[in-house]
């Protein structure tokens, strides 16, 4: 072929490739942008015992639909007092709006309507850090009551007989404990109360009410006077998780501490069995919580968890409970129809396709009947399409079983020493760690020194077929054209015209 000849060729392939990139791409893009206009930002407070799987969704439809859903983990009861006030489009808690204050303050009474819609199940776990000789302790195991007695400033140092006694095979060190609580209002004090209320009545009278009885939950809990108090569950998590933490116990969803990389207390459950909470437990425990299904009640699927804490399952983690997604059900001011309909389909993707991640987030998926229910709430938010209560075939998630239960537990202690550096007991070296580092009010400072897992959320691959999936797919066609087209044409060129009429 002469030059003459592929000069137009090129031409044309330069042509081809620029209206495909310009078109092609811009196309694209105008399509995803569109799409990701038919949503309005919408923006909720609240809980943090179930930000870390709340934050992974949140990434997940911004990635995939163009949704932007703003969250700030400032604690269920402000949340709830947000919600309130009318400065958010949603909130979320683990206890409902509480008509009598255990701090006396006026009754929570939004004045707009709502609904309760449960968004993910998990365990409330005991995260501590404690060392043997030089090794860090992974397999500590604690009684109900021991665990009351600790978060309640009667049993103070480790070596305390009562946990030398949850503890045969561990030389418990005399070293105080630090427990360490929330110091804001939170969704994780209030299901921890609440148990201890039911569990360990007297001793929780003793500490919180000064005898008086009945004593119920709080969500403001009271510092023991060896504890420290830290906000939210990346404060408490951070700070037990630093080498300033030694000594010290605390509260928390057993997601941060997953994150954290530091170990959580098996509790014993009902069976006589020492449990970890993982999406096992956590689900069969929860065969036993009843839900509040009068349809006409405020507190409609709301929980009553008396029958999780006394769970004969011998796999049961006795501290499971739901968090709730606090949604309006009438249009006010700042609430639109078109808000509605981005809250209903962020809904409807917690509920189906979310459940799916809930396990690897150290949660545990719901259970199908309350999936179906939280779709019904999501019906009943102003503009919500007919799409957004129903879930595509083979999105809900079936909860894990009493079967897979204790090769859970077996997995999680192995994965928790494993992490550690060791086999089990205290037998992990201790040094630098490989955790996030905060400072002494458990403020985030810097991931860990040797690429740890760092107590912020997760970042997991995306799902579903998105803009950036469909662009990436284009470019790749582009190039094979590219490659493949001129050594085609070119011998097409050649095989038409490459003879005169003169041979």
């Amino acid at each position: 072929m002469t030059t003459r000849t592929r000069r137009p060729v090129r031409t044309l392939l330069a042509f081809v490739l620029v209206f495909l990139m310009t078109g092609g791409f811009a196309s694209a893009f105008n399509a995803q942008a569109a799409y990701a206009a038919t949503y309005v930002p919408i923006t909720g407070t609240g809980s943090t015992w179930s930000q870390n799987a709340l934050d992974q969704w949140r990434k997940n439809v911004a990635a995939n639909y163009g949704m932007t859903v703003n969250y700030t983990g400032s604690g269920s009861s402000a949340g709830r007092q947000d919600f309130i006030a009318g400065s958010v489009d949603f909130a979320i808690s683990e206890i409902p709006f509480q008509t009598k204050p255990e701090d006396g303050s006026a009754p929570e009474k939004p004045s707009t309507p709502f609904a309760y819609m449960p968004i993910v199940a998990g365990g409330t776990s005991f995260m501590y850090n404690l060392n043997i000789g030089g090794k860090r302790v992974t397999n500590l195991r604690l009684a109900g009551d021991t665990v009351t007695k600790i978060f309640t400033g009667v049993i103070t140092n480790w070596n305390d007989p009562q946990i030398v006694r949850d503890n045969p095979d561990l030389a418990m060190p005399d070293r105080a404990i630090v427990p360490v609580v929330r110091s804001d209002g939170s969704g994780s004090s209030a299901q921890f109360s609440l148990w201890m209320s039911k569990q360990h009545s007297a001793l929780w009278s003793a500490y919180k009410c000064a005898g008086a009885s009945p004593c119920g939950l709080t969500s403001q809990y009271p510092t023991p006077k060896n504890g420290k108090a830290q906000s939210g569950s990346l404060g408490v998590a951070g700070y037990v998780s630093q080498n300033y933490g030694e000594g010290a116990i605390t509260y928390v969803e057993y997601s941060y501490a997953l994150k954290s990389g530091f170990p959580v207390a098996q509790v014993l459950n009902s069976s006589g069995n020492y449990v970890l909470p993982t999406g096992a437990a956590v689900a069969v425990a929860l065969q036993k919580a009843v839900i509040n299904t009068t349809e006409s009640s405020p507190d409609y699927l709301t929980q009553d968890l008396t029958g999780v804490y006394n769970s004969a399952d011998p796999v049961a983690y006795p501290l499971s409970s739901y968090s709730y997604m606090i949604v309006p059900i009438a249009t006010t001011a700042n609430f639109t129809t078109q808000k509605g309909a981005s809250l209903s389909t962020f809904s409807n993707y917690m509920l189906c396709e979310g459940q799916k991640q809930a396990e690897v987030l150290g949660y545990s998926p719901l259970p199908e009947n309350l999936v179906m229910a939280g779709l019904e709430q999501v019906k009943r938010i102003p503009g919500a399409p007919a799409a957004a209560s129903v879930c595509a075939p083979g999105s809900i998630v079936a909860p894990p079983t009493a079967e897979s239960g204790a090769a859970a537990a077996a997995a999680a202690a192995a994965a928790a020493a494993a992490a550690a550096g060791g086999a089990g007991a205290a037998d992990a070296a201790v040094g630098t760690t490989d955790t996030a580092l905060y400072d002494s009010n458990g403020a985030l400072l810097s991931g860990g020194v040797s690429g740890g897992a760092v107590s912020s959320p997760f970042t997991l691959a995306d799902t579903g077929f998105g803009g950036s999936q469909f662009v990436m797919l284009f470019a790749g066609i582009l190039v094979v054209a590219a490659v493949a087209l001129p050594p085609v044409l070119s011998r097409r060129l050649k095989r038409a015209g490459g003879k005169s009429p003169g041979q």
